[in-house]
C-alpha cells in the first residue's frame, strides 16, 4: 500500500534568519510560529532558501534539531540533507532521522555533479540509510544535473523515496515521468510560478518561496485546486505573479530574505558569496508586497 503523502498543499522553504552572530533563532522562531498560525503545511528547513551551504555543519543539524522542537508536531517538517559528498548527505540524513525531522529534502549533487547511474546508486544509498521519507530535489538551474524520467522510474519503488521536488520547468519531462511511475512518487512544484501547471499533472503542492511571505495565499491556491475550483486558484496564481517575479529577480534567497525583514522577521543578513538585494529591485519586491497587503 502506498504511503499517505508528506503533505498536501504548500510547504514553505523556510529562510534561516541569521546575523553576525549566527543564527537568529527568536526571528527564526517567531517566523515558524506565524507561518503555522497562517496555515502553512510544512516547513522545509536548511534548504537552498534556508542557506544551507553556507551553514556550518553545526548549525545545519542545530537548525533542524530546533526546528523540530519548535514546531512540536502540529506540521511536517521536512529538513533538507543533500550535498554533493554522499557519506555527507547520508551523515545528515541518519541525524534529522534521530532528531525527529519527519521527512528529507535531498537535492541533487552540484559542482561534481553525477551520471544517471550515479544519481541512482546516490539516491538508494541515502534512503538506505534513511528511516523517514525522502523527497527527491530536481533543480538542475543550480546543480547542472537533471534526474531523467527512467532515473525515477528506477528509484520509484524504495519504501523510504516518496517525493519529487521538480524545478525542472520541464512539463514534457514531468509528463513522461507521470507516464512511467503513475503515481508512485508524490509531485511537488519547486517553482512558485508553476504551481497550478505542476497540480494539473497530478502534483499534490508546492515547496514555496512565496509562501515566506504569503503562506495563506499559496496554501488557497493548492487547496483551491485540489478542492475542484481550478478558476480560484488560477486566479491567485496569477495575483501573485508579479511578487513572484519580484522574489526571483536576484538568486534565490536575496529577495526573500528581504522580505522577511521587512515584515520584522530577522536581518536582512546574508552569507557570502550572497549579497543584499540591489536598492531598484528591493524597491520593486516592496511596492509588490504592499500591493497584497503583506506590510
Amino acid at each position: 500500500m502506498k504511503a499517505a503523502p508528506i503533505f498536501t498543499g504548500a510547504a514553505t522553504a523556510l529562510v534561516t534568519p541569521l546575523n553576525r552572530n549566527g543564527i537568529d533563532y527568536a526571528a527564526m522562531d517567531s517566523l515558524i510560529n506565524w507561518q503555522i498560525d497562517q496555515g502553512i503545511n510544512a516547513l522545509v528547513i536548511a534548504g537552498t532558501t534556508g542557506e544551507g551551504s553556507t551553514l556550518t555543519d553545526e548549525e545545519h543539524r542545530d537548525v533542524i534539531r530546533h526546528s523540530v522542537q519548535v514546531v512540536d508536531h502540529r506540521i511536517p517538517v521536512i529538513a533538507g540533507t543533500g550535498s554533493n559528498d554522499t557519506d555527507y548527505a547520508i551523515s545528515l540524513t541518519r541525524f534529522a532521522c534521530e532528531a525527529g525531522a519527519d521527512a528529507m529534502l535531498v537535492v541533487t549533487p552540484y559542482y561534481n555533479k553525477a551520471t544517471q547511474n550515479g544519481l541512482v546508486r546516490m539516491y538508494t544509498e541515502i534512503a538506505d540509510a534513511s528511516t523517514k521519507p525522502l523527497i527527491l530535489y530536481n533543480v538542475p538551474s543550480r546543480t547542472g544535473v537533471n534526474i531523467e524520467p527512467k532515473t525515477y522510474a528506477a528509484l520509484a519503488d524504495h519504501p523510504m523515496i516518496q517525493g519529487i521536488k521538480e524545478a525542472s520547468g520541464n512539463f514534457s519531462k514531468i509528463l513522461e515521468t507521470r507516464a512511467l511511475i503513475g503515481d508512485k512518487l508524490d509531485l511537488y512544484s519547486g517553482n512558485d510560478d508553476q504551481i497550478v501547471p505542476i497540480l494539473s499533472l497530478g502534483g499534490l503542492g508546492v515547496i514555496s518561496v512565496l509562501s515566506n511571505v504569503a503562506p495563506a495565499m499559496t496554501v488557497e491556491i493548492c487547496s483551491s485546486f485540489l478542492n475542484g475550483d481550478t478558476r480560484r486558484s488560477l486566479d491567485l496564481q496569477t495575483k501573485a505573479s508579479r511578487l513572484i517575479q519580484a522574489l526571483f529577480c536576484e538568486v534565490n534567497p536575496i529577495p526573500v530574505k528581504a522580505a522577511v525583514a521587512a515584515m520584522g522577521y530577522g536581518e536582512n543578513y546574508l552569507r557570502l558569496p550572497l549579497t543584499p538585494m540591489e536598492a531598484a529591485h528591493e524597491e520593486i519586491l516592496l511596492r509588490e508586497m504592499r500591493n497584497l497587503d503583506l506590510i
